[in-house]
């Protein structure tokens, strides 16, 4: 397995970056590409975890290793897949996970991408109690959030439910308010589901 890459970051895409170590390029999937924009061009640590299925080989890389090894925890979930885990380990607040599933705050875990009532009701059961040794190391990402509870959606009278859901998932893998109302009005030009939504959202925020 490989543990970590050390090398220079030549290339950033909407869900993958492209680190040279010595002159091979190793193409690494992540919840946020655009976290690593600051360090174009230098030299970087990415923590690693290669996942093997039938169709694919494929390393997803952290900035933390709590952040990898709560993937590797919520690989062991039902439901939950690599793209899933990966969405939640690298979220703007992975310590507030461990706290919600910890006080079986389903409310939480449902706003991540794929994460409906069963499962994440399946990941408290499977993780409660399991995950504490992660906490402190968590709580020190300077990304973590302070307030757990996120910020409802009206869907009962928004105009676009889909595009809301869309931005929820958006911040879930780390964007920002700021960053996201400068695609939102190219967005509610068009109708489109969730999962589109998201995708046209990534293109936009790799042109800015």
């Amino acid at each position: 397995m490989i543990e970590q890459l050390r090398g220079r970051l030549i290339l950033i895409e909407t869900e993958t970056i492209t680190v040279d170590v010595q002159g091979v390029g190793y193409l690494i999937y992540c919840g946020n590409p655009y976290r690593f924009q600051e360090w174009m061009d230098e030299e970087i640590t990415v923590y690693t975890c290669q996942h093997v299925r039938e169709d694919a080989i494929r390393l997803y890389g952290f900035r933390y290793r709590e952040e990898r090894r709560l993937f590797e925890k919520m690989l062991q979930v039902s439901g939950i897949g690599p793209k899933g885990a990966l969405a939640i380990a690298t979220s703007e607040q992975p310590g507030n996970i461990v706290e919600a599933i910890e006080s079986e705050n389903e409310k939480f875990l449902v706003k991540f991408p794929g994460v409906g009532k069963k499962t994440a009701r399946q990941m408290i059961l499977d993780l409660q109690g399991k995950l504490g040794d992660l906490l402190p190391g968590l709580q020190d990402h300077p990304k973590t959030r302070s307030d757990a509870e996120p910020m409802p959606v009206d869907r009962s009278t928004s105009a676009h439910p889909e595009l809301d859901e869309a931005m929820e998932a958006l911040k879930a893998l780390g964007y920002v308010e700021r960053e996201l109302n400068r695609v939102k009005p190219i967005l509610k030009q068009e109708d489109l589901s969730t999962d589109a939504y998201i995708r046209r959202a990534l293109q936009e925020l790799l042109k800015l």
